[in-house]
């Protein structure tokens, strides 16, 4: 889609569309009353009789019956004005985008809502609706052989006044794009069938994105994984026929090779559960288990694309978890890259292991920060349903950072306890650490297991279990992967750069 901001007047505008917002239990004024008057009062008498209320979402659409060079004018429901924020409006645009491509509306010029409102600059708003509009509107049919029956919005144009706003406007629509395309890059990545998305599909699409985008890459293979002691990471892999891949992509935003901020992505392609077998009902969505490691790739694309002053690097152990004749079995004992020893519980509980293996990687390459994300436990939805991602850590200051960076994003975080007894039920009788503290907190025990590799290092694990994916269409989301959190970890990484 391309997204440009001129100067107008919104009554000469040309497009199949414009879309304006109202707020609720407010009168019309300023550019939406010049439209009421060129349309004969419609939009007024629509007020006046109860049919637009201006309620949160709210949608209607009215023909311009030729009294306007286009054919629709949309009026979009903002809410109260008092508690409009980006989200909100990201939401809607959403929401209407697709109302409107399903009228076969390709171009759209679009009043930027809330722009009066005085909470929010220009270039937010102008970033909103451009994220809302791309992020509303994604599909995936890669395999689907037929087209399917609702068009493409082929362009979107934001009006502006004077040389000022439409810098402004421009500037944050082309930052919304980049950030947009970023999430629907981890949503492809996400929604692909395993057999398209298999480990070395993923390290490939890796190396591409660093090739384009002047990062730095290396992938180990199996003897190089073995030979830095990885048992953790590869006793999940060894069940499977698919190749094993270390992903390590590398971006240098300062003059130094100190490395600032380290992102842990969980990569397991698909994950039947291993010997301790998944239930076969749902088990196709287990193509998505490797969310973590799709927002670690997407974002680091946008940190290299949008040029933040940092040195980040992403991390991503990606395989299988595969039932098998090798395949690691519980009760089994293995050690991790840092030497610690790991009974084997349940081999379900395989995402730590690989992450166990990736915290203690960062950790070798002297990471200041890391931040770990993963689709980790079934318990963690339970929590929190799909409404918020868990949040665990052992450092608050990187913690409440993480916190506001989730916030700017309109991604709900919330930070979950680690009270020092939940260790407990980690202990083993055979080795260091047990890899299942059992069913009870059992994303606080996950976190724990994790936290014994992170060590002194400040850290923060994200459980996406819940947030990574929907079932339904609503506000800028659309069925399948969300590409939770790429817009938190973009902001997150803006935010520690070092000054």
């Amino acid at each position: 889609m391309e997204i440009d901001a001129i100067a107008g007047d919104i009554i000469q505008a040309t497009t199949d569309a414009i879309l304006v917002g109202i707020y609720e239990q407010q009168l019309l004024e300023g550019e939406i009353s010049k439209l009421d008057t060129a349309l004969g009062g419609v939009i007024s008498q629509l007020v006046q009789s109860g049919g637009i209320q201006g309620k949160l979402n709210e949608l209607t659409v009215v023909h311009s019956l030729g009294k306007l060079p286009v054919g629709w004018i949309a009026i979009l429901g903002l809410g109260k004005k008092e508690q409009l924020t980006p989200d909100r409006i990201r939401g809607a645009v959403g929401e209407a985008c697709r109302n409107l491509v399903k009228r076969r509306v390709t171009t759209l010029t679009v009043l930027p809502p809330g722009a009066d409102s005085g909470k929010m600059e220009r270039t937010t708003v102008a970033q909103t609706i451009s994220e809302g509009a791309i992020l509303g509107l994604y599909k995936f049919g890669r395999h689907k052989t037929r087209e399917g029956e609702s068009g493409e919005l082929k362009r979107l144009t934001m009006l502006g006044t004077t040389e000022n706003v439409l810098s402004e406007t421009r500037r944050g629509g082309d930052q919304g794009k980049i950030i947009a395309e970023a999430v629907n890059l981890a949503r492809d990545l996400v929604n692909e069938p395993a057999n398209y998305m298999t480990p070395t599909i993923l390290a490939e699409k890796a190396r591409e994105i660093t090739q384009s985008h002047h990062m730095e890459i290396t992938i180990l293979e199996q003897e190089q994984v073995r030979a830095l002691g990885m048992g953790a990471f590869l006793g999940v892999a060894q069940g499977s026929q698919q190749p094993l891949k270390f992903i390590v992509m590398r971006y240098f935003g300062r003059d130094t090779r100190e490395i600032d901020l380290a992102l842990i992505g969980k990569g397991i392609t698909f994950d039947s559960g291993g010997i301790s077998i998944k239930p076969s009902e749902g088990m196709g969505d287990m193509k998505g288990d490797m969310a973590g490691g799709a927002a670690v790739i997407a974002a680091m694309r946008t940190i290299a694309e949008l040029k933040h002053r940092i040195n980040v690097i992403g991390i991503i152990a990606a395989t299988e978890n595969l039932p098998s004749g090798t395949a690691l079995k519980p009760g089994d004992v293995i050690k991790a890259m840092n030497g610690k020893t790991i009974e084997i519980i349940t081999t379900d509980a395989e995402g730590r292991l690989t992450l166990a293996d990736a915290i203690s990687y960062a950790r070798k390459e002297k990471a200041k920060a890391i931040i770990d994300i993963a689709t980790l436990t079934g318990a963690m939805q339970v929590a929190l349903g799909n409404i918020c991602t868990g949040a665990f850590g052992n450092n608050q200051a990187l913690m409440d950072k993480v916190l506001k960076a989730g916030e700017q994003a309109g991604e709900y975080i919330w930070q979950m306890p680690m009270f020092e007894e939940y260790k407990e039920q980690n202990k083993s009788d055979v080795a260091d650490i047990k890899n299942s503290g059992g069913r009870p907190a059992g994303s606080i025990t996950a976190a724990q297991f994790l936290a014994e590799f992170a060590e002194d290092t400040p850290w923060v694990h994200l459980d996406i279990a819940g947030t990574s994916d929907t079932d339904k269409e609503k506000g800028y989301q659309v069925k399948g992967a969300t590409g939770v959190p790429v817009r938190t970890l973009i902001n997150l990484a803006k935010a520690l750069a070092p000054s």
